[in-house]
């Protein structure tokens, strides 16, 4: 299966029995990402995350009492 990075647009192929090919082919919502894009992102969220300002924001759990 052939894939195209959703950043740097570089194309690549992968294995149809990859979980991740199989995963795109599935749902096609999804996007690809390359490796070197991913551990470029990885890299400066975890440096951002370093010097405190940086906070990520989620939903916050309600827990239900039956």
């Amino acid at each position: 299966m052939r894939v195209k990075c959703v950043l740097c647009e570089t194309i690549e192929k992968l294995d149809d029995e990859n979980p991740i090919a199989k995963r795109l082919r599935n749902r096609p919502i999804h996007t690809y990402m390359c490796e070197s894009c991913q551990d470029r992102i990885t890299v400066r969220t975890k440096a951002r995350l370093a010097t405190g300002n940086f906070h990520l924001y989620r939903d916050k759990k309600t827990e239900e009492e039956w």
